[in-house]
């Protein structure tokens, strides 16, 4: 899958499943301290599911009213990057889309587009370029918040937050970016799925997408997906390669519960767990026709992890049943905080009861036998796998016969 920001090269996608609780990051030197009408403007934003009241049928504003009203909002973005450990090409430039959300000049966008970047800037719709401050990054969900000065006079225009949770197949969104460095291009479809998971980031870190067919090209991550009321539903982050119009959005309900964590704090805070599994469901038991315990079955374990620490272990024998591959062999945690774990839903429930400071309850099958054990539960840091190679760097993963990037 390729990531939207046009580099001439693009960087692994990053996939958490929303339904599944995430593990979150370190940022460092986080901002101390907010003035008071960003205080109240992050609890808006927050708060407010948008200005999605009107009716869907009243939703139907011409493409041509959306860019006119809502292309102003949207803003260029430049990153430079300077790699301190190359002789030779060590400066890379790299464009992607943005978009302001208050008038204070707060601007969303991907992380993968401005992470590690050493010098930011954007440009606005009249051309106006401004520096920017990185205030947060989030590579998991690749999410990222930019500070700009506020215009000496007049108001920046901004975009609003709408409801992802009630978008549906079918439904007409548009896509506004700066494509290949075209400047505020506009281009149109509908949405094609909701909760897609795409299969490349380990289960505990997955979040389904918002698939549409509007087209997105490199240069459009970080740009908004709106519905036809005008309202961003979806930041554009990548696309699947070798295919047409097949392109993915985060949810802006996703990304709206972010903004607030990611300017006061400069990170999203995770509690780590530290594994990488998959359920053992039906299917399973019945392809290997064998009494496989119900639960998480641990395929691999994160180094210094709270699980590491615990003794848990991962599995040791890859195989592979049609398109899925798994590794047999590791742990089964049974239960979570006395939770059992036999769908999707009862280990979301099972995550949620994780916090950090606390002591997390285990019951783990091994070897015929079921014991109990505690995890320690701290913040979860930066891991490599996070920002594979270089946030600034263009690489293709195989997946399933498909090439997932970054659409810079």
């Amino acid at each position: 899958m390729r990531s939207t920001d046009n580099c001439g090269q693009t960087a692994i996608v990053f996939l958490a499943r929303a339904r599944r609780r995430g593990l979150f990051i370190a940022w460092p030197r986080p901002p101390r301290s907010r003035p008071r009408w960003m205080q109240a403007l992050l609890m808006a934003i927050a708060l407010i599911p948008g200005a999605s009241a009107l009716a869907a049928e009243e939703c139907s504003q011409s493409i041509a009213d959306l860019y006119e009203s809502k292309s102003p909002a949207v803003v260029l973005i430049t990153a430079l990057t300077i790699n301190p450990y190359r002789m030779e090409d060590r400066v890379r430039q790299t464009t992607g889309s943005g978009f302001i959300i208050d008038a204070q000049g707060l601007v969303m966008t991907n992380s993968h587009v401005v992470f590690g970047a050493q010098a930011v800037s954007v440009t606005l719709d009249d051309g106006t370029t401004l520096p920017a401050k990185l205030l947060g990054a989030d590579p998991i969900f690749d999410l990222a918040i930019l500070q700009i000065p506020e215009p000496e006079h007049g108001q920046l225009p901004v975009l609003v937050f709408g409801d992802s949770d009630a978008v549906r197949p079918g439904e007409g969104v548009v896509a506004i970016g700066n494509p290949m460095g075209l400047d505020q291009t506009i281009t149109s479809g509908i949405v094609s799925a909701i909760n897609r998971v795409l299969p490349e980031r380990p289960a505990l870190l997955a979040r389904p997408m918002i698939q549409t067919d509007a087209p997105i090209n490199p240069g459009n991550s970080g740009g908004p997906i709106l519905n036809r009321c005008g309202d961003v539903i979806g930041i554009a982050t990548e696309i699947l390669d070798n295919a047409q119009n097949i392109g993915f959005a985060i949810p802006s309900n996703l990304a709206r519960s972010a903004v607030s964590s990611l300017v006061e704090k400069g990170r999203l805070i995770r509690p780590w767990f530290g594994v990488d599994g998959s359920l053992i469901d039906a299917r399973l038991r019945e392809i290997f026709a064998l009494p496989l315990t119900e639960g998480l079955l641990v395929e691999a374990v994160e180094p210094n992890s709270p699980a590491s620490i615990a003794g848990i272990l991962g599995g040791r024998l890859p195989v592979k049943i049609g398109t899925r591959s798994l590794i047999l062999g590791g742990d089964v945690v049974v239960a979570i905080n006395d939770i059992a774990l036999k769908d999707v839903e009862s280990l979301q429930r099972a995550l949620e009861t994780i916090r950090i400071g606390t002591r997390a309850r285990l019951t783990v099958f091994r070897q015929g036998k079921t014991f109990a054990s505690e995890l320690e539960i701290i913040e979860r840091p930066l891991q490599p796998g996070d920002v594979p190679e270089s946030s600034q760097s263009f690489s293709t993963r195989q997946d399933r016969g498909k090439d997932i990037d970054k659409v810079r």
